[in-house]
């Protein structure tokens, strides 16, 4: 079974960049995202993709963020820049339940903090 772990949270100022990692224990051919959640908010579905490299991205990140993943290291990476009070939660790292980027997100990472400040 999969496990996931994300890294690179932390605290910035607007307009500033941060890149999250999400290792994982082993390989996978699964369509794999990002997600983030603030208290009291559902989750939302930030990036996702592809082993082949197939992206998408919410409108509210698209130009700012960018989605990779790099299978020799079966490590994906979000790349934010830009960065907005508005963007400040916690990020997740997901695998789907396929290949295709479903929205059958089936095992999670444990999060990584993200607070930007104005």
């Amino acid at each position: 079974q999969v496990q996931l772990v994300e890294s690179g949270g932390g605290s910035v100022q607007s307009g500033g960049s941060l890149r999250l990692s999400c290792a994982a224990s082993t390989y996978t051919f699964r369509c794999m995202g990002w997600f983030r959640q603030t208290p009291g908010k559902e989750r939302e579905e930030v990036a996702a993709i592809t082993r082949a490299g197939s992206a998408r991205l919410t409108d509210s990140v698209k130009g700012r963020f960018t989605i990779s993943r790099d299978s020799a290291k079966n490590t994906m990476y979000l790349q934010m820049n830009s960065l907005k009070p508005e963007d400040t939660a916690m990020y997740y790292c997901a695998e789907n339940a396929y290949s295709v980027c479903s929205t059958s997100w089936i095992r999670w990472g444990q999060g990584t903090q993200v607070t930007v400040s104005s």
